[in-house]
C-alpha cells in the first residue's frame, strides 16, 4: 500500500540548511517554500525555532504563508523546545533523540532507559497541550543502534498510543536497502503508527534506501531538492521522484507538477552556489542524451526501448548526439530531416563513414556536423582529410 500511498516530507528547509553552502534568507525561504508547495510535496519541514531568533521569525513567516503542504518543525526530545515550537503555529512536530550507543555515550549521555522514560514525558506532554497536532517520534542513528534497544524504545512509546508516526533515521548513511526493509517491516509488524525514513547518501545509497524503506512498509519519505543537507546530503527530491516514476508513472503524475523540477532545482543550486551534476536524475545535461548509434536508431523508432523516464512530462526533451566516432547514419538522417535538407540514403551513411574518420582524427561538434550536411546537400562532398585541415 505505502509504494502506492507515500508522502514527501520535503525538508530543504531543515536539512538543507545543514548543508555547506546554504544560508537561505528568509525571502528564500519563502520563495522555496511556495515553490515546493506548488510542486505538490506534502509536508514541509523547518529547522527548530531554537535554532536561532531568525528560525523562529522564518518559521512562523512560512506557517503563516496558507499553504497546502503540512509544516513541520524538528525538535529535540525536551518539553522546553516543544513549548516553544508549538506557539509558532506549526502542523506537526518531529520529534527525535539518539538511540546509538555512540550518541548516548558522547552526545547526551542516556540509557535506554532515560530515553524511554525522557520520551514518555516529551511526547504524553505534547499531546495534552496540542490533541490534533501530528506528532512523529524518531531514533538518531537507528542502523548503528543495538536492535533490541530501537525495539525497546519504538514499543514503549507505541504503548503510550499519542504518537502518529515513527521515524528511522539512516544518520551518518551506512545502511543498505535490505537493513532498512527488514527493520521497517518489523516495525510496521509490532507497532501501530505510520513510519518516515530520513537517509543520509554518504555510501550513495539515499534513494535505494528509500525505496526499500516503502518496500517494507513506510509511508513518508524525507528529501531534499538536489539532495543537499549535512556531508554529502540526504534522499534527492528528484532522484526519488525518478525512482518512484520508474515503478509508477501515473501516481506520479498525478500527485506532483514535475514539470516544475528543473526550476526549483536551479533555484536551489544558484542559492547555495553549486552546479547541478552532469548524473544528477531527471535534470542533469546528458540525462535523456544518447550517444551510442545502435541507441540512437532505437530511440528514434521507440523512445522508450533506451528511455526508463519520458522527458515531456518533465517539460524537458531528448538529444541525440551526434559528432563522435560512435555515431550512426539514423542519427545523422534524422539531423539531416531536422534540417530541412534531402539527402539520398547513400549520401547519409557516406557522411556518416565522414563523420566517423574526422572523429578519429580530432573532437567535432554538432556545428562542424551541421556544416558539413549543407555542404554535402549542396553537392560539395570533401575527403575526411581537407575538411579536418581547414578547420
Amino acid at each position: 500500500m505505502s509504494l502506492d500511498n507515500y508522502r514527501i516530507i520535503e525538508s530543504t528547509l531543515r536539512e538543507g540548511e545543514q548543508f555547506i553552502g546554504a544560508n537561505f534568507s528568509r525571502d528564500d525561504k519563502i520563495r522555496i517554500a511556495r515553490a515546493l508547495d506548488a510542486f505538490g510535496v506534502e509536508y514541509l519541514e523547518l529547522t527548530s525555532p531554537l535554532a536561532s531568533p531568525g528560525s523562529l521569525a522564518d518559521l512562523k513567516a512560512i506557517t503563516g504563508l496558507g499553504l497546502n503542504a503540512r509544516i513541520l518543525t524538528h525538535i529535540r526530545c525536551r518539553i522546553e523546545d516543544a513549548r516553544i515550537a508549538l506557539d509558532t503555529g506549526v502542523d506537526g512536530l518531529d520529534v527525535v533523540i539518539g538511540a546509538s550507543s555512540q550518541l548516548r555515550k558522547f552526545s547526551h549521555g542516556m540509557s535506554i532507559d532515560e530515553i524511554i522514560d525522557l520520551a514518555a514525558e516529551t511526547l504524553t506532554w505534547i499531546r495534552a497541550q496540542a490533541p490534533d497536532i501530528e506528532l512523529r517520534f524518531s531514533t538518531e542513528d537507528s542502523f548503528r543502534s543495538e536492535e533490541k534497544d530501537l525495539l525497546r524504545v519504538y514499543l514503549a512509546v507505541d504503548k503510550l498510543g499519542v504518537v502518529d508516526r515513527f521515524g528511522v533515521a539512516d544518520t551518518v548513511g551506512i545502511a543498505t536497502p535490505m537493513q532498512v526493509y527488514r527493520l521497517v517491516d518489523t516495525l510496521r509488524r509490532i507497532t501501530t503508527a505510520d513510519i518516515e525514513f530520513h537517509g543520509h547518501n554518504d555510501a550513495g545509497s539515499a534513494i535505494a534506501n528509500a525505496f526499500a524503506a516503502l518496500e517494507g512498509g513506510a509511508t513518508h519519505i524525507d528529501t531534499t531538492v538536489l539532495g543537499i543537507g549535512e556531508r554529502n546530503g540526504i534522499t534527492s527530491l528528484g532522484g526519488f521522484i525518478a525512482r518512484m516514476y520508474t515503478y509508477d508513472r501515473a501516481t506520479v503524475r498525478r500527485k506532483y507538477r514535475l514539470t516544475m523540477l528543473r526550476d526549483i532545482e536551479l533555484m536551489i543550486a544558484d542559492m547555495v552556489g553549486i552546479d547541478i551534476p552532469f548524473n544528477n536524475p531527471i535534470t542533469g545535461y546528458s540525462a535523456f542524451t544518447h550517444k551510442a548509434g545502435i541507441h540512437a536508431k532505437a530511440i528514434l523508432n521507440a523512445p522508450e526501448t533506451y528511455e526508463a523516464l519520458d522527458p515531456t512530462d518533465f517539460g524537458l526533451t531528448r538529444y541525440l548526439s551526434i559528432a563522435h566516432r560512435l555515431t550512426g547514419w539514423n542519427a545523422v538522417k534524422a539531423r539531416a530531416e531536422q534540417l530541412g535538407l534531402d539527402l539520398s540514403p547513400d549520401q547519409i551513411k557516406a557522411l556518416t563513414r565522414h563523420i566517423k574518420a574526422l572523429a578519429d582524427e580530432r573532437a567535432l561538434t554538432l556545428d562542424d556536423v551541421d556544416e558539413l550536411l549543407y555542404h554535402w546537400a549542396d553537392g560539395q562532398e570533401q575527403p575526411a582529410s581537407q575538411f579536418a585541415m581547414t578547420h
